[in-house]
């Protein structure tokens, strides 16, 4: 699977109603796909698209509703969202304060530049959920707790 590592983007996405935009300019930190449950339940799907970037690189703009809760590392995570029709726009971690993840498929078409190099939380992948089979997996976080 090719890689591009750190791709540095100058993007601007809308939610479905066009009510908040999300606008990048700057470095993308890391690219992964995550399987676990929380995720699943936010995507309707297997498994999110996330992009780690610095939140002084990202600014989102609209009125949005957040929703916190406890992970199993014993950080919180926060999840914004279009309160109007639903999108999720971005998450940060109490784990790391020096991140944002976007959802890739905010980006539609302009998201060429994602090239994920690993699913974490492997432990709850559904088999039915078909990703690359040379992607590396991790039962929880990378080893070493780095995406």
């Amino acid at each position: 699977m090719a890689q591009k590592s750190r791709p540095v983007v100058d993007l601007t996405a809308s939610c479905s109603c066009g009510a908040v935009a999300v606008t990048i300019k700057g470095p993308v930190y890391a690219m992964f796909m995550c399987s676990r449950e929380d995720c699943q339940k936010a995507t309707g799907t297997g498994h999110s698209a996330a992009a780690l970037c610095n939140p002084d690189d990202v600014t989102i703009t609209g009125e949005v509703t957040t929703f916190t809760r406890p992970a199993a590392s014993g950080a919180t995570f926060t999840r914004s969202f279009c309160p109007t029709c639903g999108t999720g726009v971005g998450g940060k971690s109490s784990r790391a304060t020096r991140a944002i993840l976007l959802p890739v498929g905010l980006f539609g078409a302009d998201a060429s530049w994602f090239a994920p190099n690993q699913l974490i939380f492997a432990r709850s992948h559904r088999e039915w959920d078909l990703i690359a089979a040379d992607l590396p997996r991790h039962t929880t976080y990378r080893e070493g707790g780095n995406l």
